[in-house]
């Protein structure tokens, strides 16, 4: 009841006027920058993270909110038309909807996607509201050793879950946690790898960080990659839906549901998992028309994983509000945002900024129903955005980003900082080294610091306290089993190979 009551007065912040006007923009803007293809919800918040730095915190995280779910819906249209997805959970919808695209039926593909995203976002929000107070709850006896565990469980299950090899995650994590010491040193007040640079001593800005790496490293990836030629768009109608689409598509959006939010609560869970599982599941279960189209653009298959991507999108503020832990690369990029307020995620920022918290949960839900308002009758508006011409695309998308940045402190320190990390960034997407490990170890790496310091001084020095509490234990085995499971999966894979290869024929020698 008192966290029912702590939403009624979020809904009273989030529907004054301003509040509104600020998450229509917030929605527009999402929708707008998420349907360019081959950009993500994470680029996406990255890219518009400096537009609300004169913006109070309550108004920006009303508008934050509106951005993460846009980008959200913007980059399932971007899927099924073009076939191009912003980032890997989306490449489900891509699959099958692509396909309905192709026979025809994109406006069919585009409303199951928008009402499945409506539906999954309500229910994955109301979940929200009921977890995360919970979660808050147990995370008010945490110690010092116990965040420490808990940054470590996020490194280790984010640099192995979100990278093809957890060698290349663990690098990509080393990047950060570099970037996270330059600046001056809290407890000593010494200099870290600043080179003599004055601007440096204050550290490197999280948004510049996080601009760097997913907006202009990614432009200058997919820039690289463009071919001559006007890619094919598939042109689209009013997005509907008939009655059998209805029938066929409400089951898929509640069992994508179930499945997108747990995962999306979990460090390292992401939307990868449930979508693919989601796909699994439906594909099972189809019977008679359904069974023979899927593959060649079964309604399903775009309703369940598109469900379950935004219902993971909700969960992932789970963790991230109550204990300051980012599950995902788009979480990173919102933590980043807390952080340019001076905000610390936690159980702290429940109590002290209670307005702020549940106007932005509140806004959620506001977001969602504007956003159906927006993406079922303007579905053809949003496709125009896909003909503008790639080179001046990216080429916007770099100098909005310089902008941007420069914006922070008018330093030219900044924009040099800038464009080395959007280098960086190219580079780790052409050798393949994810860009979410990089972002989480910047941005918990000082926190994982303090935390380590605090445990250690107050266990005298014994670095046994690390493991004395029980749910440091628990956090530090968890971090464990998510190292060692991609490899125990290695071993018994090539053991199943060895064990069922073929050798001579019994009868070979006997001629």
């Amino acid at each position: 009841m008192e966290s029912l009551q702590l939403l009624l007065d979020g809904f009273a912040t989030a529907l004054t006027p301003v509040n509104l006007l600020y998450a229509l923009v917030g929605v527009t803007l999402g929708t707008l920058v998420g349907v360019l293809p081959g950009i993500g919800p994470a680029m996406t918040v990255a890219l518009l993270l400096p537009i609300t730095f004169s913006v109070p915190p309550a108004s920006a995280f009303i508008m934050f909110a509106g951005i993460y779910y846009g980008g959200m819906y913007g980059g399932s249209t971007t899927s099924i038309l073009l076939n191009t997805p912003g980032e890997s959970s989306s490449m489900i919808t891509a699959l099958e909807g692509n396909k309905m695209a192709r026979r025809g039926r994109a406006a069919q593909a585009l409303a199951t996607a928008a009402i499945g995203s409506f539906v999954a976002g309500t229910i994955a929000t109301g979940l929200l509201v009921v977890a995360a107070p919970a979660v808050v709850d147990f995370a008010i006896s945490f110690g010092p050793e116990d965040y420490f565990a808990l940054a470590v469980l996020a490194f280790t299950a984010v640099s192995s879950v979100l990278s093809r090899s957890v060698v290349r995650g663990l690098a990509s994590l080393g990047f950060g946690l570099v970037i996270g010491l330059v600046g001056i040193d809290e407890q000593t007040g010494q200099a870290r790898l600043t080179l003599g640079i004055p601007q440096l001593l204050g550290g490197i800005e999280v948004v510049v960080v996080a601009v760097g790496l997913f907006a202009l490293g990614e432009a200058l990836y997919v820039a690289s990659r463009l071919r001559h030629g006007e890619p094919e768009i598939i042109p689209v109608g009013r997005a509907f839906l008939g009655r059998s689409d209805w029938s066929r598509s409400w089951r898929p959006w509640l069992r994508g549901t179930a499945l997108g939010f747990p995962f999306g609560a979990l460090p390292g869970g992401g939307a990868e998992i449930p979508t693919f599982l989601s796909y699994s599941v439906e594909q099972r279960l189809a019977r008679g028309v359904a069974r023979e189209e899927y593959g060649k653009g079964a309604i399903e298959g775009v309703a369940g994983p598109e469900a379950a991507n935004n219902a993971s999108a909700a969960g992932t503020l789970v963790p991230l509000l109550a204990l300051g832990l980012p599950t995902s690369a788009t979480a990173a990029i919102l933590l980043a945002a807390f952080q340019q307020y001076g905000l610390q995620p936690g159980p702290q920022l429940f109590d002290h900024n209670p307005a702020l918290v549940w106007g932005m949960i509140a806004s959620l839900f506001l977001g969602n129903a504007m956003l159906l308002v927006l993406n079922l009758p303007l579905a053809p508006v949003w496709a125009k955005v896909l003909h503008i011409p790639r080179p001046y695309l990216y080429a916007g998308i770099v100098l909005f980003a310089a902008l941007g940045v420069y914006a922070l402190n008018a330093s030219w320190i900044d924009l040099v900082v800038l464009y080395i990390l959007g280098l960086l960034g190219f580079a780790m997407r052409r050798f393949g080294l994810p860009i979410a490990p990089a972002v989480i170890g910047m941005i918990l790496g000082p926190m994982a610091e303090v935390q380590l310091r605090r445990a250690l001084a107050i266990g005298a020095g014994d670095a046994t306290v690390l493991v004395r509490s029980p749910i440091a234990a628990v956090f530090l085995g968890l971090a464990a089993l998510a190292l060692l499971a991609p490899l125990v999966r290695k071993l018994a894979a090539a053991r199943t190979r060895s064990g069922v290869a073929p050798g001579p024929s019994a009868g070979s020698g006997g001629e």
